[in-house]
């Protein structure tokens, strides 16, 4: 599988926002997240980092 985990970047620490992302459209300053299990969340910020090999997404508020 290659689904990534989605992490919120703040103060240098990485917390874990959703799992399993299967996928994310960004949309007028939004990012839509949707998993694997169908769970969806709004994210309000950026994408700093997506790391493909390491399955790894970090989200960065502005």
């Amino acid at each position: 599988m290659c689904e990534a985990n989605a992490y919120v970047y703040k103060d240098g620490v990485e917390e874990l926002y959703l799992e399993n992302v299967d996928v994310m459209k960004p949309e007028q300053g939004k990012i839509y997240l949707k998993n694997l299990f169908g769970e969806q969340k709004v994210f309000e910020g950026d994408i700093r980092e997506i790391s493909l090999l390491r399955h790894k997404i970090i989200l960065e508020k502005r």
